[in-house]
């Protein structure tokens, strides 16, 4: 049996400004862009790199999905984006307006900084330490 996680729901108030925020500010990729009602799209984008998981932009409907975006794990790092070069990263994230909540520090894991997408979940931006 193989089994892989393909997507994982992220809930967004809007697709057009969360396309915006990831595709400009993190260079990442539309993957599908799809529309499957009158309100309602199948919009996946990825990492430049790697592809192999992608993040469903899922529109809030109603007061609890709403009241959840930007809040999704609690307040507690939500989703890590590994990187090959954290200092070129952060620079161009920065450059871009992306708000880093916690400094960059070199951990026994790797370099690693704490920054919020467009409606405050917070990321993990590392470069692992190579093995």
């Amino acid at each position: 049996m193989k089994q892989y996680i393909s997507s994982i729901s992220l809930l967004v108030k809007d697709y057009d400004d969360a396309i915006e925020f990831y595709t400009k500010k993190l260079h990442f990729l539309i993957i599908e862009d799809t529309k499957l009602e009158e309100n309602k799209r199948w919009v996946t984008i990825s990492p430049r790199g790697n592809n192999s998981c992608h993040l469903l932009l899922a529109k809030a409907i109603g007061k609890e999905q709403l009241t959840a975006v930007g809040n999704q794990s609690g307040g507690r790092v939500f989703l890590v984006l590994y990187t090959d070069d954290f200092w070129r990263d952060h620079h161009e994230m920065s450059e871009q307006g992306v708000n880093f909540v916690r400094p960059p520090s070199k951990e026994v894991y790797g370099n690693v900084a704490v920054f919020e997408d467009l409606y405050g979940n917070l990321w993990d931006l590392i470069e692992p330490i190579k093995a």
